[in-house]
């Protein structure tokens, strides 16, 4: 039975208030670890909640109930992005974006990127990715160096949806992207900082810098199709899909959102990639036994010679497993915000139209009722004798329901490679040897920025003559990720 109806006379009680302190209500708690802070309160109020930030009351929803309910009809209907991120869109002069829009025009903004995003856009392309991080770890990562993963992290990311996204790796804007978001997440999506802050001046010349990089690669694109014409289906980008798009129907991405939709990929992957891949670095240099895991399993797989794209992911088992791991124990998605299309009725509570919601999904990822000992870091929790994860509501680290993250295949390969280049290359300690991960929680939650392991120095060489992975075979039309809706 679904846990949400449609609103019927008499009305349903309105969801508990959590208890907090006087004026500044659950700041310290939300603030510090919101993840937890969830799991508290769903554990102490059931599913359905409300909590204060300096006097503002915020609606919550959490669990597996939610993250099921988000993937219902219902829950299409009931639930709204568009009041949570036009704001943004707005800022940046754009008529729309991806995740300001619900229903058919989201489908439809949905499949025009939809290639561009996914893991088929760099099909035969895995060994230029190796050679991109490989270029990154011998700029950023020098031996008998201490090196602040985070920001390490950022640039690496940025070299690699640069190039596989737009076919520009712009390192200069990195801190302007970073800035950027810091600002329109805090103040304009989450409303944690006040108003004013998007009128100080560290956040205007970032601001700038991000249109004058958009504005940039939109100049190249159209100089290299009136000198070249359309490039070749296998090496066309996002930008490729999104200026054919608008030749086609410039009402649906008219000239002013073109900008938006250019740098749209930086905002989106610069600080949830980073914050993850640092995550999984914390967590596997902390667990000897699954760093020599990860070490053997490595070295076996490169030992043999160049891998076919098609094998890669499938003999990574052990550093897949880290991967998913980290994802569960550090997630960034630990809240979605949405607002709420009509009034309706969740768990029993009265939820109004037009409040906002916060959609606790990570909750169960700390529950014990899912994941035996929660906080233990077991890699093996995802082996087909386990599948711990594939229990309904249990696992969502891309979030859920139809604003799941739409590159999510694209960041499971890339997040792969990254890994398996700086584990079987590199030599690495958490700085210092015994740390314990410290985090933050704005923008996107994820490791601190003081966060840094040395390198020890090389366990194989950066760059070798010889290709890393060759192409797999090409997808037939019913395997391809774009023949899907």
């Amino acid at each position: 039975m679904s846990s949400v109806q449609e609103v019927e006379q008499p009305r349903a009680q309105r969801p508990p208030v959590v208890k907090g302190i006087p004026l500044i209500g659950n700041l310290f708690s939300f603030a510090k670890d919101p993840g937890r802070f969830f799991l508290k309160c769903y554990r102490e109020y059931g599913p359905a909640f409300q909590v204060s930030v300096l006097g503002h009351r915020y609606v919550c929803i959490a669990g597996a109930e939610a993250a099921t309910f988000m993937g219902t009809r219902e829950g299409r209907d009931c639930l709204r992005s568009k009041e949570v991120w036009m704001p943004l869109a707005k800022e940046f002069n754009a008529s729309k974006m991806l995740s300001a829009e619900d229903g058919d025009l989201h489908k439809e903004l949905r499949g025009i990127m939809k290639r561009g995003f996914s893991k088929d856009s760099i099909r035969g392309r895995y060994d230029r990715m190796f050679r991109i991080t490989a270029d990154a770890l011998e700029r950023d990562w020098k031996p008998g160096g201490s090196v602040p993963v985070v920001q390490a992290m950022q640039y690496l990311v940025v070299d690699q949806l640069g190039i596989t996204l737009t076919g520009v790796a712009p390192r200069e804007y990195v801190k302007d992207i970073r800035t950027t978001i810091l600002y329109i997440l805090n103040v304009l999506v989450t409303k944690q900082r006040p108003m004013f802050m998007i009128k100080m001046p560290e956040y205007r010349r970032a601001k700038a810098r991000m249109l004058e990089l958009g504005r940039q690669m939109i100049e190249d694109y159209r100089k290299h199709d009136a000198k070249h014409g359309e490039k070749p289906e296998d090496q066309k980008t996002l930008i490729d899909d999104v200026m054919a798009a608008h030749k086609v129907n410039p009402e649906l991405i008219p000239e002013r959102d073109l900008s938006m939709l250019m740098t749209g990929p930086y905002v989106a992957g610069l600080d949830t990639v980073a914050n993850t891949t640092a995550s999984i670095l914390y967590a596997v240099l902390k667990h000897p036994e699954v760093l020599m895991r990860v070490h053997d399993e490595l070295d076996a797989l490169f030992a043999r010679g160049p891998i076919d794209e098609d094998d890669f992911m499938k003999n990574i088992p052990a550093l897949n497993g880290a991967i998913m791991e980290s994802m569960r124990l550090y997630p960034i998605a630990v809240a979605q915000i949405r607002s709420a299309a009509k009034d309706f009725v969740f768990a029993g509570h009265q939820i109004l139209k037009g409040e906002m919601i916060y959609l606790g999904t990570a909750v169960p990822h700390l529950q014990e009722e899912f994941y035996p000992e929660p906080e233990k870091f077991d890699i093996d929790r995802y082996t087909k004798g386990r599948a711990e994860h594939m229990q309904v509501g249990a696992y969502s680290p891309y979030g859920r329901g139809a604003h799941t993250c739409l590159g999510k295949s694209l960041a499971e390969v890339l997040m792969a490679i990254t890994m398996a280049q700086i584990f079987h290359k590199l030599d690495l300690e958490l700085d210092p040897p015994g740390y314990t991960l410290k985090t933050k929680t704005a923008p996107t939650p994820g490791p601190a920025m003081s966060f840094k392991v040395r390198v020890k120095g090389f366990r194989h060489p950066l760059h070798s003559d010889q290709p890393m992975c060759v192409p797999g075979k090409a997808p037939s039309a019913d395997q391809s990720e774009n023949s899907t809706t």
